[in-house]
């Protein structure tokens, strides 16, 4: 089997589509899952890799060649690309093994007469590599090259957080991302839990902060691990799992999870239940609301209410209906860029105007299912301030809640004078977590 003709073609259709690099590999590992660990373990570098590096790759390419990348063919520019990422970034790969097998590739895919063109751009740049020169590391554009991060981002970032926690921030969305997972205490216990990943050669280290989230290291496929398979945990951040423990939910509460795919904080909260009260799932759309429920079945919840609903359309049968509310609304996604490797690529200034609008009208209209004196829980996987700080004080002055303070639901070591306030910003590379903004609001009477 070529695998890299399967990364080529891959690109090429992560080319035509518009985002969720992240889902369409999945679902090509998962096609070839009866590869062994070393062949997928190649198709998952290459291709998360090639995506997440795209605007240095490009860099190194037009350094060297006279045709600049976004004018090559895409099936040429994504051949060039995903040789460049192994000449880089896989030492263990011989740069001739690199330049011979994109030459074949040019020929399988037609284009024969281009063959001579990728070899002697790949062996210049496999020769010079060492010797090409980056821009000003310190300026907007030279922190884009070397964190492959568009530079208005950069800016964003630098404006927003300051030159050096951005770099920070930039450097850790391109780390390599180990597996969070929270244990299924309605399954088993982390004694239990340990001993079947024991059972299974599996590597895990203990979690900050939450003595039930552990970090599972170099697992290649989920679905061979029996632990998995019996629901025994669930892969989901810590971010994620803290927007639960802010809720302080209580046996008996009723809790809507609004925006709820793919179901993380909707098995917590059925953790945080014990078997009492209610919990009402929601989502736009069947496939989300299936998503939902495979989680739901493999973790061994059935008493669940997932429910089709716009969470911009007010549905009278539910007001006045919850004691506790999670809202995790769409967001940009700029505190897990490290996880979905094309995030950054298509987001836009207009697109987060678009997005605080979104929120904002969501959490107008769910606030309405909320009962007097219940609990508003407001929470995003961004690190972008228009998203969080400034939509955390909109709700404050347009809605009819107080802020309440996070710290009684919180760890120790996370709090801080905002978490007191009402709020926690979580930091990609600060905080042992993904960027995840979680804020607390009680209904007024």
């Amino acid at each position: 089997m070529n695998l890299r003709l399967i990364i080529l073609e891959t690109l090429l259709l992560l080319e035509k589509e518009e985002g969720g690099a992240g889902n369409t590999i999945k679902q090509v590992l998962d096609k070839y899952d009866h590869l062994n660990r070393q062949e997928r373990s190649f198709l998952k570098r290459v291709l998360e890799g090639t995506v997440e590096r795209r605007i240095e790759l490009d860099y190194i390419i037009d350094s060297k060649s006279r045709v600049k990348a976004e004018k090559m063919k895409p099936v040429i520019r994504q051949i060039m690309r995903m040789s460049v990422y192994q000449l880089k970034y896989m030492d263990s790969i011989p740069a001739s093994a690199v330049c011979n097998e994109a030459v074949k590739l040019a020929g399988k895919k037609g284009y024969s007469g281009l063959k001579g063109f990728v070899n002697g751009v790949l062996r210049t740049i496999s020769r010079d590599m060492d010797r090409i020169t980056y821009p000003d590391a310190s300026a907007s554009y030279g922190m884009s090259i070397r964190y492959s991060c568009p530079e208005w981002l950069v800016r964003l970032f630098i404006d927003e957080q300051g030159q050096n926690n951005a770099r920070v921030i930039l450097e850790d969305s391109l780390k390599k991302r180990d597996l969070c997972i929270r244990i299924n205490l309605s399954e088993t216990d982390r004694e239990g839990l340990e001993k079947s990943l024991g059972k299974e050669g599996v590597t895990f280290i203990d979690a900050p902060y939450l003595p039930y989230a552990l970090i599972l290291k170099d697992v290649d496929s989920l679905n061979r691990l029996k632990a998995f398979r019996d629901g025994l945990f669930t892969v989901q951040d810590l971010g994620s799992m803290l927007v639960t423990e802010a809720a302080g939910i209580k046996e008996m509460d009723t809790v809507f999870d609004v925006c709820a795919s793919p179901g993380g904080k909707s098995m917590h909260a059925l953790d945080k239940l014990n078997g009492t009260g209610r919990l009402y799932s929601f989502d736009v759309s069947a496939i989300k609301l299936q998503r939902i429920r495979e989680n739901a079945e493999r973790l061994g919840f059935w008493d669940i209410n997932i429910i089709e609903a716009d969470a911009t359309v007010f549905h009278k049968e539910y007001e006045g209906m919850a004691d506790v509310l999670i809202a995790d609304l769409p967001c940009s996604g700029l505190g897990v860029m490290g996880r979905k490797n094309d995030i950054k690529y298509n987001i836009d200034p207009d697109k987060l105007d678009s997005l605080v609008k979104l929120q904002r009208d969501i959490l107008k209209n769910v606030s309405r299912y909320i009962k007097r004196g219940g609990t508003l829980i407001f929470s995003t996987c961004t690190i972008h301030k228009a998203e969080n700080e400034d939509n955390f004080r909109w709700i404050k002055d347009n809605l009819p809640f107080k802020a309440e303070s996070l710290d009684p639901y919180i760890p120790k070591e996370l709090r801080c004078k905002t978490s007191s306030e009402g709020y926690l910003q979580m930091m990609p590379g600060i905080h042992e977590s993904d960027g995840f903004f979680i804020s607390r609001f009680i209904k007024k009477d």
